[in-house]
């Protein structure tokens, strides 16, 4: 097997996100982009010694887990969804499997919850970011998405699945009063041209809808059209905004150099779990407001009782999970490194009447170090490449009992946590909750508890059922010796064994080293070395 060969197999093992293995050859081949169970064509782009890469070509043979039929028609050229051919039930389990594998050195079954799905399969995504472009090399102008395993190419998008109506009632209106303008989109390698992205946020609660065109400053262009032509849509919801934003950035994202409000307001309100918060054009939001009532549901009943506690929100945002605690907890201090997260956090907290949130600026690698107060809990949700190295040993040398890890990447998560783990912390809870259906992503959440040296064990132990007798007779103290000197390098008498073994229940001879004088000063097995006899009693099988 080579570079560019074309070869054949069924994947028999997937890791997250959708990464594939199957054996060809006597090697270890690699492939994305695939389902547990599928027989795929693929071309070799990397040979090594451990195996080689897989481009995926084409799948031959459907996996045993694709019981479902494709609800948009854009599946399979759109690069968005990835699971439309799995029912939600198989999604959930796919990713619950593969949220496990990554975490089993630190979640057993005992600790771990079922994933919890999302309210809305279809439909459920609160904002969209659709890019203007051309679906082949010179095409007419197009509005939509990226297509599969492109960076340039774009999929006109007329009836997407993972948004409300009105989105793709607002994309057609887009796009077709502005291939009338004749006004060319932003070329990425070129640098030039007008029209880059259209945003759409939704509430909801109430239907809210912001519309926000991006362009570049190298045309002066009247938008007035496309403002009129789409307050006349006929939407379930209502638009109560249409911005038009300039960014003359050469990355491709969406920024603001300036905004002007072509209609309306250029905010909305959302309501989550009773609070009630301001979203602007570019405020953080989690993109399913029903999944993250599921979400911050989980958080709050790991976090527990907070009466009187002081909470650090780290990687806050827009400070959602900290004014859910607020109304129970003493404070919360917020700290998120976007400064407009930060701004629109105190507007909500002042929306909602919390009086105990402070929301501060800044890299939380630098904030944890001017912090005045000290946390008695802290809730950790960074974003998907995890938290700083050096940021982690900071927030460990707070030294709380317990914390809640929040992550959108559970790659980023099993890292952390074996940092988390070395420090003494443990997880005492964890489950997975799914807030992007049909997609590959996954959110996961685990309390963590730390373990202190001095935690002990209470032990309750019938000495009616305890057979004395025969545990006596399991090893003689001679093989104790041996043994703890062997393990421990302790050197341990006839004394201290004995009054181990009367600690533990076991009986001994009723005059067996006892002293034999009046008033003696007997001496008391020291702990280091009653541990170590303990651990001889426990391979011996005699407690």
């Amino acid at each position: 097997m080579k570079k560019k060969d074309i070869i054949e197999g069924k994947i028999i093992k997937t890791e997250f996100p959708n990464k594939g293995t199957f054996i060809c050859e006597d090697q270890k081949v690699t492939v994305k982009g695939v389902i547990d169970g599928q027989t795929i064509k693929g071309q070799v782009t990397k040979k090594r010694k451990s195996g080689c890469v897989v481009r995926l070509l084409d799948v031959l043979e459907k996996s045993p887990l694709e019981d479902a039929k494709p609800v948009c028609p854009h599946f399979g050229i759109c690069g968005g969804c990835f699971y439309q051919t799995v029912s939600y039930e198989n999604q959930l389990k796919i990713k619950e499997g593969m949220v496990r594998d990554l975490l089993k050195d630190y979640v057993n079954d005992d600790i771990w919850e079922e994933i919890k799905g999302s309210p809305k399969v279809h439909g459920y995504r609160n904002k969209m970011e659709f890019s203007f472009g051309d679906e082949v090399k010179d095409g007419p102008l197009a509005l939509g998405m990226h297509k599969k395993n492109t960076f340039h190419d774009i999929v006109n998008i007329t009836d997407c699945q993972i948004v409300d109506n009105d989105y793709n009632l607002i994309v057609k209106c887009a796009l077709n009063i502005a291939q009338q303008m004749e006004l060319p989109f932003y070329h990425k390698m070129r640098h030039e041209g007008y029209f880059r992205h259209l945003v759409v946020r939704r509430a909801e609660s109430s239907g809210d809808i912001l519309v926000n065109i991006v362009t570049t400053s190298q045309v002066e262009a009247d938008l007035t059209k496309l403002r009129d032509t789409l307050l006349e849509l006929p939407l379930s919801g209502k638009i109560i905004g249409i911005l038009h934003t300039t960014n003359d950035s050469l990355a491709d994202v969406v920024q603001a150099d300036k905004i002007d409000i072509l209609y309306g307001q250029d905010y909305f309100y959302e309501e989550i779990l009773g609070l009630k918060f301001k979203i602007s054009p570019f405020s953080f939001f989690q993109t399913n407001t029903l999944g993250a009532e599921i979400l911050y549901k989980t958080a709050r009943d790991f976090v527990g009782e907070t009466k009187d506690k002081v909470i650090f929100d780290l990687y806050s945002g827009t400070g959602t999970i900290a004014q859910m605690l607020a109304p129970v907890a003493k404070k919360v201090v917020g700290v998120e490194i976007v400064e407009e997260a930060v701004e629109a956090a105190k507007v909500n907290a002042e929306l909602n009447g919390l009086d105990n949130c402070e929301f501060i600026a800044g890299d939380v690698l630098k904030v944890v170090d001017e912090l005045e107060d000290k946390p008695d809990f802290i809730v950790l949700d960074p974003p998907r490449d995890g938290i700083h190295p050096k940021a982690i040993q900071k927030i460990i040398d707070f030294g709380v009992e317990q914390m809640v890890y929040i992550s959108c990447k559970p790659t980023s998560l099993a890292r952390d946590l074996e940092v988390f783990e070395a420090a003494g912390y443990k997880v005492k809870r964890a489950t997975a909750v799914d807030q992007f259906p049909n997609t590959v992503h996954i959110e996961t959440v685990v309390l963590l508890s730390q373990q202190k040296p001095d935690d002990t064990i209470e032990i309750d132990l019938d000495l009616d059922e305890l057979d004395a007798t025969s545990a006596e007779l399991k090893a003689t103290y001679q093989e104790i010796k041996d043994y703890v000197l062997k393990e421990f390098g302790l050197k341990v008498s006839n004394l201290y064994i004995s009054q181990v073994k009367r600690k533990c229940g076991i009986e001994v001879g009723e005059n067996y080293n006892l002293p034999k004088t009046e008033n003696p000063k007997v001496l008391q097995c020291p702990k280091e070395k009653e541990d170590a006899i303990k651990a001889a009693l426990k391979y011996f099988a005699m407690i």
